[in-house]
């Protein structure tokens, strides 16, 4: 009994000193030549180019010549393997030192979305495992984008949209650039600060462009489609921009009767009844009056602030006029004012000025004074 348990032990030992054996054996062949690059999982998008460095460390006391392969590259990617500059296979190693080698993969433009694993092997070595993550579906087209493909204002707006022009084939692309706004609308396209009507991209390469809209003067409300497209004689791309237009801003400044001129006495005051309508088709608020007036003359509004007036409705306002009591008889300009941050109107008024009656009594009064005064003396002194 005991000289079995003697066998079994030693064949247990045995076993464990092979495994031993085996072990440090697959350990040294392991560690004696290793390809080691930092970044073995890499994310990308289509048609993106990535440079590995690789480092081959011999580990061993002798020479190493190393047999290099790649294996599980997709057929359509474009990988290299190059030293010095040259394209290589293989590559020697001094005994305890390290060769650098790049290896470049070329991701294409045409690729699902999804993670790529793939080996590098110094053969009958080591291997190195890699993996690149292609963020998004690839497409070999032109992509024509923008963030924010929608815009609102009034009539007078220029609506300006940025738009990112991607060129995913392989070539270099001279683009067209047109758009085909509704009658009446224009459509500008810049590039780096100046007007374009083409653009450069190269391949795999993106241009942000940027799109001047605008509406004409008597634009009605609403939301309008304006399509732009970037195209070249194999491949183009379109965006669909959007300008809603909120309404049209116009002022009037007026009289009721239309009546803009008026005589006025110097020193008095005179009354002219104004009419302020909202010409457009949105809401006109804090409407504001004022007057530019001659000098040292007066002018206040029963209302200067007009809070808020409809499409189409008018307001009558009262505007009392003082001229200067040192006016002299003739014609005057006096210039009034409504306006809103959106739109503004004036009116000039002609008003000429009549002096009091009262000097005109008192001028005849002098004159009849001075008459009197000389027939006195001509008859007391004219006898002699």
């Amino acid at each position: 009994m005991q000289k079995k348990w003697m066998i079994a032990f030693s064949l247990m030992l045995t076993l464990m000193m092979g495994t031993l054996v085996g072990g440090g054996y697959s350990a040294y062949a392991a560690s004696g030549v290793v390809l080691y690059t930092p970044y073995t999982n890499i994310s990308v998008t289509p048609g993106e180019s990535i440079s590995y460095s690789v480092d081959v460390l011999n580990n061993t006391s002798d020479v190493q010549n190393v047999a290099l392969s790649l294996e599980g590259v997709p057929k359509e990617w474009k990988a290299e393997l190059t030293s010095g500059g040259w394209a290589i296979k293989q590559i020697g190693v001094k005994p305890d030192s390290e060769q650098n080698l790049n290896l470049q993969i070329d991701v294409p433009l045409a690729v699902e979305k999804g993670t790529y694993n793939f080996t590098l092997k110094a053969n009958g070595h080591s291997s190195l495992p890699l993996s690149i993550n292609v963020t998004e579906q690839g497409t070999y087209k032109t992509e024509l984008t923008t963030e924010q493909p929608n815009l609102q204002g009034d009539a007078s707006s220029a609506f300006d949209y940025t738009l990112t022009l991607k060129n995913r084939t392989a070539n270099d692309q001279q683009y067209a650039l047109s758009g085909a706004a509704p009658r009446g609308w224009t459509v500008s396209f810049l590039s780096g600060g100046q007007s374009v009507t083409s653009v450069e991209v190269a391949a795999n390469s993106t241009a942000d462009i940027n799109v001047s809209v605008k509406p004409p003067a008597e634009v009605k409300e609403g939301s309008y489609k304006i399509p732009v497209k970037a195209a070249t004689n194999s491949t183009s791309a379109e965006a669909e921009l959007e300008a809603v237009i909120t309404g049209t801003y116009g002022l009037k400044l007026t009289t009721p009767s239309g009546l803009l001129s008026t005589d006025i006495t110097a020193g008095k005051e005179k009354k002219l009844e104004l009419q302020v309508t909202n010409t457009g088709t949105a809401v006109l608020k804090d409407i504001e009056l004022s007057p530019t007036t001659p000098v040292d003359w007066e002018v206040t509004f029963d209302e200067d602030k007009i809070a808020s007036l409809e499409p189409g409705q008018s307001a009558n306002v009262t505007a009392t006029v003082k001229a200067d009591d040192k006016s002299i008889s003739g014609d005057y300009q006096l210039d009034l004012h409504a306006k809103t941050p959106e739109s503004n109107s004036s009116v000039q008024f002609r008003m000429t000025v009549k002096t009091s009656m009262l000097w005109g009594w008192i001028g005849v009064l002098i004159i009849a004074g001075v008459i009197g005064g000389m027939f006195y003396i001509f008859r007391k002194y004219g006898r002699r």
